[in-house]
């Protein structure tokens, strides 16, 4: 087995409430490398990344997805999360009454113990959350209020990459994390995102558009089409699809 492959997926098919929305779906990524997936509104890109991350309303019926050697499909969503999956949502959720601080404690001694390791101390936890609030832009001030509660659009995303830089996951899923973001908050997050970027750890980056790899460039480029992945190619494929739009690409 190539040891330098992360993340395998073999002919996968799945879909949600008896609708098939990937019809085979075949993708290959190794460390360090940062997977960019584009297509139209319905390609089945947000539905691949729930697949992954084993959201369970959706089912599997066909392929094989392997994740640093073990069966990915097979694993919960929680095992997943201590394997070193990482989802950023599209829409993140609101938790009411959590504060940020609490909720990321929990989220990662919960990884820690899973993975044998001992929960962090108190002052051990608040200097980690201190420096990586300081490298995606967000005001300390944030680590007491609800998660997400009365955030801006940008502040959620802003948020997740936050979250992204506490578990230290290996495979980071980005579900158009650059929605509803200004210039402002958009550089902030990706050089968040690149900051974190090391020669072991990989990234799928779902996206409609050409700004976000202004700042975050991507190593491979895929276009997913009514379930597919139709294009594989380097950088040059997303100013292909900017000049001349995806029914260009067959």
């Amino acid at each position: 087995m190539d040891n330098d492959i992360l993340l395998k997926i073999e002919g996968l098919r799945a879909g949600i409430e008896g609708k098939e929305i990937l019809k085979g779906v075949d993708l290959t990524i190794r460390k360090g490398e940062v997977h960019v997936v584009m297509g139209p509104n319905g390609a089945g890109k947000s539905t691949l990344s729930s697949v992954l991350a084993g959201k369970p309303q959706y089912t599997v019926t066909a392929g094989k997805v392997t994740f640093m050697g073990r069966n990915l499909l097979e694993m919960s969503p929680e095992e997943r999360s201590w394997a070193g999956i990482f989802l950023s949502f599209q829409y993140p959720v609101e938790i009411p009454g959590v504060t940020i601080t609490n909720f990321m404690k929990t989220a990662v001694n919960s990884r820690r113990t899973a993975l044998g390791e001992e929960p962090l101390s108190a002052a051990a936890y608040l200097k980690m959350m201190k420096e990586k609030m300081a490298l995606v832009g967000m005001k300390p001030e944030f680590a007491k209020r609800e998660v997400n509660v009365g955030f801006s659009g940008g502040e959620k995303k802003r948020n997740e990459i936050f979250q992204m830089a506490m578990l230290d996951p290996v495979l980071s899923i980005l579900d158009e994390t650059d929605s509803g973001l200004d210039v402002d908050a958009l550089r902030i997050v990706a050089e968040g995102f690149n900051a974190l970027k090391t020669p072991e750890k990989s990234a799928i980056v779902i996206t409609h558009y050409q700004r976000l790899l202004d700042y975050i460039i991507p190593d491979i480029v895929h276009v997913l089409k009514d379930g597919r992945i139709v294009k594989t190619a380097g950088r040059e494929l997303v100013a292909m699809i900017e000049e001349n739009g995806y029914d260009s690409i067959n």
